[in-house]
């Protein structure tokens, strides 16, 4: 071309939760049988929705003519009202309809959040990171995201000394990104850690970014605390959805809450240009917002969610009794979602990991593609040996979460419990 036409942050964009699926795919030609342990979708591993769910549902497109329509920009005025109640309820801090937006799933939202950030601001987030939010904020800024560690070997609670460091040391960071309850890692931030994130953006005049999508899925006796409950008088935007608590991955339904806007100016610049930017795309998705209330209202809903947390919870132990018994791996157990994430020992990373393929077809395909991948990739190379050989299909760390720790993350999806603990024992035969 005459000119250059690829944006500068392109090289940023990676998504291996769905990248590794083209070669699973190819194995599953090959005759190897898969197991997705890679994306989180409940409905896609067999987890039922109720049928009084399914029921609001199909009354709404039978009755109600308008959830074919267009909603208003930032959504349906019924569900924003619905929401700043509620949540005004559960936090005690006051949240307006107004400053409710609706996008096609928290993506969308993402997108968002960083493509109109001005390009010298940068938002410092956890590692490991959830890709969507540290490859777009990557791609913003021409380079990597910035990022403080999360210590697995303290929980993965993250390191607050550091986060003070790289927002001292790096002027251009503008927020904090956090992820609570965490995706890969699951652990729920207590009320202390979040305090000093808000002291940390009080005393550096930086605003709060908090993706809580997985808040109704924070275990019992977790600890969860919304930052919107701590964050008194710092601007902040708060991350939620129905993707992955209903669930509903497909409704493509999440919206920002945005608390303190008028405490700076440039902030409410800010929340009014990403408003601006969905005007553009005029609307989000109706359907979803059209139930919205009713779903989260009905009686049925606590009880729901509370036996999903269990399920989750359940699955969690079993997880660490099971793949705790193997001195390679290291499991920290989640306090909320559905992710585990496992990391090797220094011991096992000091020899080459060689697993042979489940048949000859899929050894052809397995050594294509670790030609492909880096000898110091160690956690790849293991994931793609483990899928090649077992079928089942993790995600690596490093490269599908920006970690600085190499390992693996699976879901506690599972809808089948002796599949999933033939899964949990096949990992540890793998590593043996």
């Amino acid at each position: 071309m005459r000119t250059n036409i690829v944006h500068p942050g392109a090289g940023e964009l990676r998504y291996e939760i769905r990248g590794i699926v083209k070669f699973a795919q190819k194995l599953a030609k090959a005759d190897v049988d898969i197991i997705w342990e890679n994306i989180g979708d409940p409905v896609a591993k067999g987890e039922q929705i109720p049928d009084w769910i399914r029921d609001i549902v199909a009354n709404e497109v039978r009755t109600d003519v308008q959830s074919f329509a267009y909603s208003p920009t930032k959504g349906l005025l019924e569900a924003r009202q619905y929401l700043a109640r509620t949540r005004t309820k559960e936090t005690g801090i006051d949240l307006k309809s107004e400053n409710i937006i609706f996008f096609n799933g928290l993506g969308d939202a993402v997108t968002k959040v960083y493509a109109w950030l001005h390009p010298r601001a940068r938002v410092l987030g956890p590692n490991p990171a959830y890709p969507t939010h540290s490859s777009l904020e990557g791609a913003h800024g021409g380079s990597p995201q910035l990022t403080y560690k999360l210590l697995p070997d303290n929980g993965w609670l993250p390191d607050v000394e550091d986060v003070r460091r790289q927002v001292e040391y790096n002027p251009s960071v503008c927020a904090l990104l956090i992820i609570n309850p965490d995706n890969p890692t699951g652990v729920v931030y207590p009320r202390e850690i979040l305090e000093e994130f808000v002291n940390i953006a009080r005393e550096h005049n930086l605003f709060l970014i908090a993706d809580e999508i997985y808040a109704n899925l924070a275990y019992e006796d977790s600890g969860f605390v919304s930052i919107a409950q701590l964050a008194v008088g710092i601007p902040t935007m708060i991350m939620r959805g129905l993707s992955k608590e209903v669930p509903w991955p497909g409704g493509r339904c999440g919206w920002l809450e945005f608390y303190n806007v008028d405490a700076d100016p440039d902030f409410a610049r800010y929340v009014q240009s990403i408003e601006e930017a969905k005007m553009n795309e005029v609307c989000s998705t109706t359907l979803p917002q059209a139930v919205l209330p009713t779903i989260l209202s009905d009686e049925r809903y606590p009880a729901h969610l509370a036996v999903r947390r269990i399920q989750y919870a359940k699955r969690a132990q079993q997880a660490l009794e099971v793949l705790g018994t193997s001195p390679a791996l290291d499991v920290v157990i989640p306090k909320g979602a559905f992710y585990l994430s496992v990391t090797f020992s220094e011991e096992f990373m000091k020899k080459p990991f060689v697993l042979a393929a489940a048949n000859p077809k899929a050894q052809a395909l397995l050594d294509q593609e670790l030609a492909k991948i880096p000898e110091d990739a160690f956690d790849k190379r293991f994931c793609y040996q483990l899928l090649a050989a077992t079928g089942i299909c993790t995600v690596p760390l490093t490269t599908g979460f920006n970690s600085y720790v190499p390992g693996f993350r699976m879901t506690l999806l599972e809808a089948d419990d002796a599949k999933f603990s033939a899964t949990l024992q096949q990992i540890v035969q793998a590593v043996q």
